[in-house]
């Protein structure tokens, strides 16, 4: 089995349908919170799933443990060992690899919505069997303002231009979400009235919510598969041409 650590950053961010198409891939999914267990040494793991949270990340004062999600983040780098870090995830992936966030100038993306993959997309090889604008869901104020030294971007949206990016050779870092369920989306928008505004009319309805994530699963499920493959070896990984970043 593909032994894979899952960092669950926040309560209401699990890791739900990501986690069923990964190990339907074969791997095995070790989950930490954070704030319950230290996050261990990467000994063993061929891989790291990072999650979001309501956090910001570097809001320490409040989650001190955010400086230890950061340092296994830059580890894995340093180690090329590969990561899929989602939203939270993919902004503590760009501050501990020479990244900044911001509050996203553009305001706050809410609900269903299309990305675009960037020319750098089709030559990577999770990426590049992506439609061109795949379906994603979002939920998020805060956006990667300038990405890492090392990073190559792979997907913008009109609202923020860092949606998707690899750092290295094989760290994922998407601003977006794919392990969500109508269910946790419908509990963000209860508790973040203000980013389920920025989204089109109607799209809470639960059968467009339903829609929207039949139609994430046929994008991403696959997604996943190369994920676990490349975790497990079967997939190569990108020839960034870049350095590594100091960690």
């Amino acid at each position: 089995m593909t032994r894979i650590l899952v960092i669950q950053p926040g309560a209401d961010d699990p890791i739900g349908p990501l986690g069923d198409w990964l190990e339907a891939a074969g791997a095995e999914l070790d989950l930490v919170k954070p704030y319950e267990q230290p996050v261990p040494a990467l000994d063993g793991y061929r891989a790291v799933v990072c999650l979001g949270g309501a956090m910001g990340p570097l809001d320490d004062v409040d989650h001190p443990w955010l400086a230890d999600v950061r340092k296994a983040l830059s580890g894995a780098v340093s180690r090329k060992i590969p990561v899929l870090a989602v939203c939270l995830g993919a902004q503590l992936l760009a501050v501990a690899t020479g990244g900044q966030v911001r509050r996203a100038p553009s305001g706050p993306e809410g609900g269903p919505q299309l990305i675009a993959k960037r020319d750098a997309a089709g030559r990577d090889p999770l990426f590049a069997d992506l439609p061109w604008t795949p379906d994603v869901i979002q939920f998020h104020r805060d956006e990667v303002g300038l990405l890492p030294p090392s990073a190559e971007l792979l997907a913008s949206s009109p609202k923020c231009d860092n949606q998707a990016f690899r750092v290295g050779e094989s760290a994922y870092g998407v601003q977006f979400h794919v392990e969500t369920t109508p269910e946790v989306v419908l509990g963000w928008a209860a508790a973040s009235p203000d980013v389920a505004e920025a989204g089109r009319p109607g799209w809470l309805e639960p059968e467009r919510l339903a829609e929207a994530h039949a139609d994430v699963a046929e994008v991403w499920q696959p997604f996943a598969e190369r994920f676990a493959k490349l975790a497990s070896g079967e997939i190569k990984p990108a020839m960034s041409g870049m350095p590594l970043p100091l960690v």
